[in-house]
């Protein structure tokens, strides 16, 4: 007889009088577990599948003691980062030993689901007179409120109906005198208005155009004498100082060009100091060269 449990989040294989390793458990050594999440059992070739557990079974077990699995090196790195970490890790255990496999737990599933369906049945029969007897007093309150209710919420909501509509038919008749009168204030101004301003505007336009009119004339009579008499300055002006140019021109083109024996005579003046200033030189360095011998 075997099967298979789910304990710390593992599916293990499990018989009687065997010593298995285990996540660690809470509870301390000598202690009794129960586990109920059985999986499969075989009961002398007769298979049992849980959908998801099989319902009635239970494995007892007894804790040994709790230790340290072995070592693993846990070695973390990444490439080209010069990363690397290496740590170690022991797992936490414990060594349980399975003592039975499903006799007592059958026994207690049955025995519990008798104890529910007795339960069940009595809350039942306790529970129908209550509902019914409840169900029969909220029913006549309800006839009761309604009963007493109902001419009280007719009468309001007749009586609030006759104030509302008294209420508006009170203000319609003040705001209908209130509204033409304003109305029939606001044409009278406007037309008032109007008329004042045809008035204005008839003699302004009128003052306007006469003396821009008389502006224009003024201007045309004050510029036209102005622009003759400037006009004629102009050229009297321009023809002066044409005379005037003609007149400097004129001595200039006729400037007689200068004779050819000036020229010569410039030449040979400048050809003399050369000469002198060449035999200064001279005479210069034969006094030194002389000093130089002696």
């Amino acid at each position: 007889m075997y099967a298979i449990v789910d304990i710390a989040g593992q599916q293990i294989k499990v018989e009687k009088d065997q010593k298995v390793f285990v996540h660690r458990l809470e509870g301390g050594e000598g202690s009794k577990v129960e586990f109920n999440e059985v999986l499969l059992l075989d009961d002398k070739g007769k298979v049992k599948i849980g959908t998801p557990i099989v319902e009635g079974v239970l494995v007892k077990a007894t804790i040994l003691s709790h230790l340290k699995g072995d070592k693993v090196i846990v070695f973390k790195k990444k490439r080209r980062k010069g990363y690397k970490v290496t740590n170690g890790h022991r797992q936490y255990l414990t060594e349980i030993l399975i003592d039975s496999i499903g006799a007592k737990g059958k026994a207690e599933a049955k025995v519990k689901k008798v104890a529910v369906a007795d339960a069940g049945a009595v809350k039942k029969e306790e529970v129908k007179p209550k509902a019914e007897t409840e169900a029969k007093a909220k029913a006549k309150e309800e006839v009761k409120k309604v009963v007493k209710t109902e001419p009280k919420t007719e009468a309001k909501k007749e009586e609030k109906k006759e104030a509302v509509a008294a209420a508006v038919a009170v203000k319609k008749e003040e705001v209908k005198p209130k509204t033409e009168a304003k109305k029939k204030e606001k044409k009278e101004a406007v037309a008032a208005a109007g008329a004042v301003k045809k008035e204005e505007v008839k003699p302004k336009a009128e003052t306007e155009a006469k003396a821009k009119a008389k502006e224009e004339v003024k201007k045309v009579v004050k510029t036209e004498p102005k622009t003759e008499a400037k006009k004629e300055e102009k050229k009297e002006a321009v023809a002066d100082a044409g005379a005037v140019k003609k007149e400097e021109i004129k001595p200039k083109a006729k400037a007689a060009p200068k004779s050819t024996t000036d020229v010569k005579e410039k030449l040979k003046k400048i050809m003399d100091a050369k000469a002198e200033a060449d035999s200064k030189v001279e005479a210069k360095s034969k006094e030194e060269n002389k000093t130089e011998k002696k």
